[in-house]
């Protein structure tokens, strides 16, 4: 699947973008923050597979970040260095 401003085939436009990525990025940082630490302290309180499930959702989190980003980063060389707000 190539990662680009917006992937091939879908609906959306440059007024109205397919994804609002920037927060998707705000949500996944969110949610890494939250499943690492509730991950951590189910850890000590000696629940391993919950805090397992926590750890591999706050991984998902990273990868999700990760595409993010590179997919703001062909947005910015696709439309040049406008302003986005939080929800484009």
């Amino acid at each position: 699947m190539p990662i680009g401003a917006q992937p091939p085939g879908r609906r959306g436009t440059v007024g109205e973008p397919y994804s609002a990525l920037n927060l998707r990025l705000v949500l996944a940082a969110f949610g890494f923050v939250v499943c690492t630490l509730l991950s951590i302290w189910l850890f000590r309180a000696g629940w391993t597979l919950p805090g397992w499930l926590l750890a591999a959702w706050a991984a998902v989190a990273v990868i999700d970040m990760v595409i993010v980003q590179l997919r703001r980063r062909a947005r910015r060389r696709a439309e040049g260095d406008g302003h986005h707000s939080l929800f484009e």
